[in-house]
């Protein structure tokens, strides 16, 4: 498929005591949302905080927009503007109220509406049965209401980028998908200008606003591409337990029960099972996944 990219990286290394990431290419294509998908400890929030400019202290060269360096980003209120960014952990500091965390927002950023934050807040139900509270402090509030209010202040802002760390992680199942809603439409709304990469361990709620998809494991891009793509490479194949020894040999990933087996196979591959019972089906992006990383993992499985 042809692209162009939101975000471009050109051998991206950085290295810590005991881990080291390393990246050759990485693209992030303009107009859809990419999910970055891997084992905790895999890289991602190393990568997020490099692209965010949270972290500076990396070899390679980043491209924003086709057009500014990661240099350039960092020196142009402008481009930085462009981009919106939620982390995990201490994102506002505890004694900030939510009163506090709109004054900063409108302070930092002209792109930011703080009519279009306190409804966002309302809409999602931040204070419960309550209208909005500006006196409501940070460190009074759940994990998954914290995430709340970092996603509310992102999405009052005109941006063309969103860098959005585990966003789902802390949320319950009803606002997974209410946050699915809020990336398709931000996506919808740039009219092919809005992009969104977020990492995510809740892949199959995430799975349905993933265009794109990366899989990392220990520091390494180890699959990528369209979801759709994606699953004509794989075949999801079930075949009876008298053909499990040989199509151990030839599947990507493979589970085993008495009855028979169950696994991923690519696509190029599946001629190799030629002669066996077998019922095949198209894949889902977590499906796909977790083969990918358990054919990349460390642990002993």
């Amino acid at each position: 498929m042809d692209y162009t990219t939101a975000i471009k990286g050109n051998n991206l290394i950085k290295e810590f005591k005991n881990f080291r990431l390393d990246i050759p290419t990485l693209e992030i294509p303009k107009g859809f949302a990419t999910a970055l998908i891997g084992e905790n400890g895999a890289g991602k929030t190393t990568l997020l905080n490099m692209l965010a400019g949270i972290r500076l202290d990396f070899k390679g060269e980043l491209t924003f927009f086709e057009k500014y360096s990661s240099d350039e980003k960092e020196k142009k209120p402008e481009v930085k503007s462009r981009i919106g960014y939620t982390g995990t952990g201490k994102y506002f500091l505890p004694s900030w109220s939510v009163g506090d965390i709109e004054t900063i927002s409108e302070f930092l950023f002209d792109n930011f509406d703080k009519n279009r934050f306190k409804e966002i807040c309302n809409e999602l139900a931040l204070f419960g049965d309550h209208d909005f509270d500006p006196n409501k402090k940070n460190s009074d509030l759940s994990d998954g209401t914290k995430m709340k209010l970092m996603l509310a202040t992102v999405l009052s802002r005109d941006t063309d980028l969103l860098i959005l760390d585990e966003p789902a992680s802390p949320l319950d199942p009803l606002m997974r998908d209410v946050l699915c809603s809020r990336i398709s439409e931000y996506i919808s709304r740039g009219e092919g200008e809005h992009t969104v990469f977020f990492s995510t361990h809740n892949v199959a709620d995430m799975e349905n606003i993933t265009d794109h998809a990366i899989i990392m494991e220990h520091g390494n891009i180890v699959e990528h591409g369209f979801v759709e793509e994606l699953k004509e490479k794989y075949v999801l194949v079930k075949g009876d337990a008298s053909d499990t020894e040989t199509a151990k040999g030839i599947l990507y990933s493979i589970t085993v029960n008495p009855y028979g087996f169950e696994g991923i196979c690519l696509a190029q591959d599946l001629d190799k099972l030629a002669g066996m019972n077998l019922t095949k089906e198209t894949p889902s992006l977590y499906q796909i996944s977790v083969a990918v990383m358990k054919k990349n993992t460390r642990m002993v499985l």
